[in-house]
């Protein structure tokens, strides 16, 4: 085998750079460079529905008994907005966040009646949860994600309909059941014990 100078043999795998292939999440300084100009091109409608879509909910602290309520069903959590927040705040610590940011946004979108607003909502969403160069993609099945692919020619309210659920339903059976036995929900728990007591 020759020996190639260590300034050729660097040249030669930095021009070959761009070209190597990545695992679906995983993006090179290139690609993360382009995507990041792409992002500041799109209008400034965009940028504005963008920072509509929602990430932390204002809401008033939970009482003992709303906490209390959580513990009987996934639904009693996932109605209330300090319920949702105490549960992503656990989904973070997780490193699944995105699938409650993902089930947000898609109530929001459902929320919409402008037909514009409708398509450049669900391209947001989709290129931050379902396009597989997402680093918050979320995990979906094969016929979801191609139903969605279909119908992002013309979307319309609930084409994440089936892919919410899925999310959703995700969320009820492996994530639930681990936020109950969870610190964020115990400490919580435990803190407006406390204070009912005290007062």
């Amino acid at each position: 085998m020759p020996v190639v100078p260590a300034t050729q043999e660097t040249e030669a795998q930095e021009s070959l750079e761009p070209r190597r292939q990545f695992a679906p999440g995983q993006q090179s300084k290139t690609s993360l460079t382009v995507r990041n100009q792409e992002d500041q091109r799109p209008t400034i409608a965009s940028h504005e529905l963008r920072a509509d879509l929602p990430t932390w909910e204002e809401s008033p602290a939970p009482t003992l008994e709303e906490v209390n309520a959580w513990a009987q069903s996934f639904d009693k959590l996932m109605v209330t907005p300090a319920g949702r927040n105490a549960f992503r705040e656990f989904l973070r610590t997780e490193f699944s966040e995105e699938n409650m940011l993902f089930w947000m946004a898609c109530e929001e979108l459902k929320k919409e009646a402008n037909k514009n607003i409708i398509e450049e909502k669900a391209r947001i969403i989709y290129e931050d949860y379902i396009s597989i160069l997402s680093p918050k993609e979320v995990s979906l099945d094969s016929r979801v994600r191609e139903v969605i692919n279909r119908n992002m020619v013309e979307p319309s309210q609930h084409i994440f309909d089936d892919a919410q659920l899925q999310i959703y339903t995700l969320m009820h059976r492996d994530s639930y059941p681990r936020f109950m036995n969870s610190a964020v929900y115990k400490d919580l728990l435990q803190s407006l014990s406390e204070k009912s007591i005290e007062a």
